[in-house]
């Protein structure tokens, strides 16, 4: 009898702890967790820059919720996604942060949340920092800067190569990180012709304290000095560091990268500049020279002596 009556009371509580709300459709930009959402009034400030999809991958992966941010009236409401029919391309909603989509799915309510179980999901548009990101794409942009000797440096001097410019710092715990990947890189295409500069937002005044940087994480490329927030948004980063630009042989941006970079999208970007470069030239040794590369294994390099 006892057993009866708790399962009887369990039915009849079970609908207000979790309500179907039926079929939805809804529209509106992904977020990764409410407190993120309210660092800002959204209606004058927009979410999805570089910053905030560089600490949504901690909001996300940390196991925050991943929120809808649906204008309704004057303002946002919430909606916490759930996959139902809609299967994650990853291990969670990461890769969608900050783009603007259309969903499709049953409502439910559990305790103060509202939860969309997602069945169908459509990108309407790409998030702030990839439309500014995609603004500079094509776009030649001038850059100078004093190296560790205090000389001044330009990317202007560097056309007919093709560049990968990395703005960094010492206080940069990811940028550390990065450090092997972009040494691998210099050391594998430097031959032909692709130059890794390391720009960083360390002050000229310390120059002792970035040259210790480079001797500890072994360095072989170039290393600027005074880079800024400025100089970042120019080429379509925000002030969050790292940033990485690649730049064709022609001074012109090809691709624009936020976070930390991954060693072998990179060499894909740049194998497919050189493969495009080596079409037109036509010459034998070059493709041979790149399908070495190409087929060389990820290392770290050392800085040379």
């Amino acid at each position: 009898m006892k057993r009866l009556l708790v399962g009887l009371l369990l039915c009849l509580t079970a609908p207000l702890l979790v309500a179907a709300q039926g079929a939805v459709k809804l529209e509106g930009q992904i977020v990764c967790c409410a407190e993120c959402w309210a660092e800002a009034d959204r209606n004058k400030v927009e979410y999805g820059t570089a910053e905030n999809l560089l600490k949504a991958k901690s909001c996300v992966e940390g196991g925050d919720p991943t929120l809808l941010a649906v204008r309704e009236g004057d303002k946002f409401n919430l909606y916490q996604l759930a996959t139902a029919k809609f299967r994650l391309p990853g291990k969670n909603w990461l890769e969608f942060v900050g783009k603007r989509v259309a969903v499709t799915g049953t409502m439910q309510t559990k305790k103060d949340a509202k939860i969309i179980r997602v069945d169908t999901l459509e990108v309407l548009a790409p998030s702030l920092a990839e439309r500014e990101a995609a603004s500079v794409v094509g776009k030649g942009i001038d850059f100078k800067l004093r190296d560790l000797s205090g000389v001044e440096q330009s990317l202007s001097s560097l056309k007919g190569r093709i560049v990968i410019l990395n703005f960094w710092a010492t206080y940069c715990i990811p940028c550390r990180k990065e450090m092997p990947d972009l040494a691998a890189i210099q050391n594998d295409y430097a031959a032909l012709g692709v130059q890794v500069i390391g720009a960083s937002a360390d002050d000229v005044a310390d120059s002792t304290k970035v040259l210790q940087f480079v001797k500890e994480t072994k360095i072989n490329f170039p290393v600027w000095l005074g880079a800024t927030t400025a100089d970042m948004m120019r080429f379509g980063l925000d002030s969050a560091l790292p940033g990485t630009v690649v730049i064709g042989k022609d001074g012109r941006i090809a691709k624009v990268i936020s976070g930390v970079v991954n060693q072998a999208d990179l060499k894909k970007q740049i194998e497919s500049m050189l493969a495009s470069t080596v079409m037109t030239g036509n010459s034998s040794k070059e493709r041979g020279e790149v399908a070495s590369a190409k087929n060389r294994p990820a290392e770290v390099s050392s800085v040379p002596s």
